[in-house]
């Protein structure tokens, strides 16, 4: 799905804490006014996030996306930009914390810029959920209990 969004993933660092995407402008994500959709700079954003931290922080956690929210500040007629970013210290604070609450939401602010980042088109604005992966089982398994009653 994410090829027609239109958008490429033209860098990952190593480590997977950086990523970056170009949302090239084209026939296919134009709109009437001859911008790039909205639809599309959602799209091109929208796995990303979620996607980067299921693999940073491993198999013992439950990641969705829970929310989301779209600025669209000015209409893009050139090539899109987005940078996606973890630290080593957030990915240790959400560890953290899930350990203590069992379940968290964080949010992450991407903007769709243009190449060298000086002019802002979007910002998308995610909640994301994280839980620990047993307490997650369990109480859905509690749901379908009170939802069988």
């Amino acid at each position: 799905m994410y090829k027609r969004s239109t958008a490429k993933i033209i860098q990952v660092s190593e480590d997977l804490l950086n990523v970056r995407i170009k949302l090239p402008i084209s026939y296919k994500n134009k709109n009437y006014a001859n911008s790039i959709f909205g639809g599309s700079m959602f799209s091109a954003v929208d796995p990303i996030p979620m996607v980067q931290l299921i693999n940073l922080i491993g198999t013992s956690y439950v990641v969705w996306d829970k929310s989301v929210e779209v600025f669209f500040k000015k209409p893009a007629k050139e090539n899109l930009y987005a940078d996606f970013n973890y630290s080593e210290k957030e990915l240790t604070e959400i560890k953290e914390q899930v350990s203590k609450k069992n379940e968290i939401e964080i949010i992450k602010i991407t903007k769709l810029t243009n190449k060298d980042g000086t002019q802002v088109y979007s910002v998308v604005k995610k909640t994301i959920y994280i839980a620990d992966k047993e307490f997650f089982k369990q109480k859905r398994k509690e749901a379908s209990k009170d939802q069988s009653i």
